[in-house]
C-alpha cells in the first residue's frame, strides 16, 4: 500500500490548492519534502471528511429512530 497515494487522494479542489501552498512553505522551512507534506495534509483532510460523514450518518440514524417513536 502506497501511503503517499492515499494522502494525495485527500487533496481535491480547494484542499489541493491549500495543500500545495502549505507544502511549499513548510518544505522551505523544514527538512521535509513538499511531496511528503502534501501527503500528510491530504491524509488529514481525508480523515476529517470521513469523520464528518460518520458523524452525519450517526445523527441521521438517531433522527430516524426518534421519528419512529
Amino acid at each position: 500500500m502506497d501511503v503517499k497515494r492515499i494522502g494525495h487522494a485527500g487533496l481535491v479542489g480547494w484542499r489541493e490548492k491549500v495543500g500545495d501552498r502549505t507544502a511549499e512553505a513548510v518544505s522551505k522551512r523544514t527538512s521535509l519534502k513538499a511531496d511528503t507534506v502534501r501527503a500528510v495534509l491530504g491524509a488529514l483532510f481525508l480523515a476529517l471528511s470521513i469523520k464528518t460523514t460518520v458523524d452525519m450518518a450517526a445523527r441521521l440514524k438517531r433522527e430516524l429512530a426518534n421519528a419512529r417513536s
